[in-house]
């Protein structure tokens, strides 16, 4: 599915599309404008990720952390990644979530939401992509 995306064959709501990476929203985040981030090659893990491209796509992640908070006035981010073990698509792929103060999340119990229709997961997307910086 994510192969998918990355080649523009399957419909996402798109933050970025770089040489480093891909991000798009999740259709189910834990909170509206949850990113998740790709590398553009098929690698399941982590350890499939050759050393060379580790500098640009933790840039990557690290520059999305940024604009999820400066984007959507987030008080902070969760970044994280599963291999293997509840990986629930077998690409890699890091999640970047927007944190509040008292928004409920504890622990690895993520609650889900939905976005009410695709103007509103559109806007999440835009106001995200709008806060990137440069490469």
């Amino acid at each position: 599915m994510f192969c998918g995306i990355v080649a523009g064959e399957v419909p996402a709501f798109r933050v970025v599309d770089e040489a480093d990476g891909v991000a798009f929203l999740d259709t189910r985040p834990v909170f509206k404008g949850h990113v998740l981030v790709v590398p553009r090659t098929h690698l399941v893990t982590l350890a499939d990720l050759p050393p060379e491209a580790l500098p640009g796509y933790f840039r990557l992640v690290q520059r999305l952390a940024v604009a999820v908070e400066i984007g959507l006035g987030a008080g902070g981010t969760f970044v994280a990644m599963n291999n293997k073990v509840s990986q629930s698509v077998p690409h890699l792929h890091t999640h970047v979530v927007p944190r509040t103060k008292g928004d409920g999340l504890r622990g690895f119990f993520w609650p889900r939401t939905r976005y009410a229709d695709d103007a509103e997961a559109r806007s999440y997307a835009e106001r995200v992509a709008a806060a990137l910086t440069g490469p």
